[in-house]
C-alpha cells in the first residue's frame, strides 16, 4: 500500500506562451507515483508535495540480515527520466556490500540495466531486495562483500554489531 507523508498534488509546471506545459519527466513521475503499490516495509514521503521529483524513502526489512532495522534514502528523479534512472542515496550509514559509507548504492537497475520501461516501483523493490539478498558479486563495500562470500556467520555478526550501534572495521555505526 502506497503511503504519502502529505497529499499528492499536481506536479510542477512551467508557463510557455500563455499555456501550462508539464515536462515529460514530471508527467511520467506523476504516473509512477499514482501506480505505486509497495509493501508495508516501504514508506515513501514527499518533503514538498508540489515536488514529486524529490522523495524520501524509509525501508524496514521484515526478514534477512537487516530485519526490523530502518534505513532512509533520498531519491531524486532527473529531468531526463525515464531515459535516465533516478539518483538514489542511502542517508543511513550501513554495513552492506552494495552500499558504501557515503551512501552510494550499487543496484544494477540504477546503472547499466536501467530501461525506460522500469518504474519507481521497480527501484523501490530493487532496494528492498538489496536488504533481503545482498549481492557480494557487485560490491561498493568490498570488505563486507568478501566477508559475506567467505563467512556468512562473521558477516551476520558484523551486521548485528553495526545495527546495535557498534564499531565494525574501525567505523562507528548508529543504533538502528
Amino acid at each position: 500500500m502506497f503511503r504519502l507523508g502529505q497529499t499528492v498534488r499536481e506536479t510542477r509546471s512551467r508557463r510557455e506562451t500563455g499555456t501550462t506545459v508539464q515536462k515529460a519527466s514530471a508527467l511520467r513521475v506523476q504516473k509512477d507515483v499514482n501506480e505505486l503499490d509497495v509493501p508495508s516495509t516501504i514508506n515513501v514521503n514527499f518533503p514538498s508535495p508540489d515536488d514529486l521529483m524529490n522523495m524520501k524513502l524509509t525501508l524496514t526489512p521484515a526478514e534477512g540480515y537487516y530485519a526490523h532495522s530502518t534505513f532512509n534514502f533520498s531519491i531524486r528523479v532527473p529531468d531526463d527520466y525515464p531515459h535516465k534512472p533516478p539518483k538514489v542515496k542511502c542517508d543511513t550509514k550501513v554495513y552492506h556490500p552494495n552500499i558504501d559509507l557515503q551512501g552510494n548504492v550499487c543496484l544494477n537497475i540504477l546503472r547499466q540495466d536501467w530501461n525506460p520501461v522500469l518504474t519507481l516501483s521497480s527501484v523501490l523493490y530493487g532496494l528492498q531486495l538489496l536488504f533481503l539478498e545482498p549481492n557480494p558479486d557487485d560490491p561498493l563495500n568490498k570488505d563486507a562483500a568478501e566477508l559475506l562470500k567467505k563467512d556468512k556467520y562473521a558477516f551476520k555478526h558484523n551486521v548485528d554489531v553495526s545495527l546495535r550501534g557498534g564499531w565494525v572495521d574501525g567505523v562507528s555505526f548508529s543504533r538502528r
